[in-house]
């Protein structure tokens, strides 16, 4: 009588144990053969209250939990500026890596995680779980067909709400030294990895961005507006903002030659000979973090299946280096004082 053979073990632990450690832990739970073994956070309350929810032991030292815990993955779930660092220390270790957005809060930290990914034995994701999304799924395999003809270009809009309570609580968020940058790093940053990747590798972006309601707690913006050139000749534009009333829902609409798709919580796919294809989420998520859906779970199951194949997972460093660059490139333009724009000397090769 044949079995399955035992799923390897992988010795997990999470660091940063904030909001978004919540979807990571639950997926862990899904993993075959994962063990977590370790939290870790500076935060001592945030801490206590992960020890107790899993009943690992916690470390707010990274090199003593490295050393103790020996884990053989981690995710790293913590403010934006802490990304690269945290991340090369667990590669140069070996320690394969899932990596929340963005891979870096500067360019020149972005250029050192590059550069330990392409030298390191281990593996590394960067989460852009939206490309999980069964929507999203089929509209790049719509693209990729051709049956929509040329890709003419795409227009996205994302129209969130945050309060001052959301920065205040986190300081973090809303200053440029610790994310970053603002709306465009923290939220729009996953509509803006969607519409390059269903539209081609972007060679140029410019836009502006402004502080319209928030002005009294952050120094980053809430609102910005931008317009990429793709290979190929296409273009699209992103209008995006949480100084909106409330949370609506993100649409990405792509207009091709035989076609248009738009995007949002489900794919409507209109062909030029009148058919309309739909394509919804058939698995939906529950409880307080439910509007996260169910695609952080969906990438991190793939890569834990992926560890022991060769070569680097698909949603590597370089990967999530498009949708970063089109974000450095607008700042630059809308902040003279920042570097001059090097996207095209990145991407245009591509």
């Amino acid at each position: 009588m044949s079995r399955e053979p035992a799923p390897v073990l992988r010795r997990v632990a999470v660091i940063g144990c904030g909001d978004i450690s919540a979807l990571h832990l639950a997926a862990i739970g899904t993993v075959p053969g994962a063990q977590l073994v370790a939290v870790c956070d500076v935060d001592a309350g945030r801490l206590d209250a992960a020890t107790a929810a899993t009943g690992v032991p916690g470390f707010t030292d990274l090199d003593r939990l490295f050393d103790e815990a020996r884990p053989d993955v981690v995710h790293i779930c913590t403010p934006h500026h802490l990304h690269a660092d945290q991340a090369i220390r667990a590669l140069e270790r070996g320690i394969s890596v899932i990596l929340e957005k963005p891979l870096a809060h500067t360019r020149d930290e972005a250029e050192r995680l590059l550069a330990a990914a392409e030298h390191s034995r281990a593996k590394i994701a960067v989460c852009f779980q939206n490309r999980y999304n069964q929507p999203a799924e089929r509209a790049k395999e719509l693209l990729d067909s051709g049956e929509l003809g040329a890709v003419l270009g795409a227009s996205a809009v994302v129209p969130w709400h945050r309060t001052a309570a959301y920065y205040e609580d986190r300081p973090w968020r809303g200053r440029w030294e610790t994310g970053g940058g603002g709306l465009l790093m923290n939220q729009a940053i996953h509509t803006i990895d969607l519409v390059q990747w269903l539209v081609g590798d972007p060679i140029e972006a410019t836009g502006s961005i402004a502080t319209r309601a928030l002005a009294e707690v952050i120094e980053v913006e809430d609102t910005a507006e931008l317009r990429i050139v793709h290979a190929g000749g296409a273009t699209s534009t992103v209008y995006a903002t949480v100084a909106g009333v409330a949370n609506l829902p993100v649409t990405i609409d792509v207009v091709c030659e035989r076609g248009t798709l738009s995007l949002g919580a489900e794919l409507t796919a209109r062909f030029a000979d009148g058919r309309v294809e739909t394509t919804v989420e058939r698995v939906t998520a529950s409880g307080a973090r439910a509007y996260w859906g169910v695609s952080h779970e969906r990438l991190i199951q793939d890569f834990y299946a992926g560890l022991d194949e060769p070569g680097a997972f698909w949603l590597h460093p370089a990967e999530a280096c498009k949708a970063f660059a089109v974000i450095q490139d607008v700042y630059d333009a809308a902040i003279p004082e920042r570097r001059p724009s090097v996207l095209a000397a990145q991407l245009g090769a591509r």
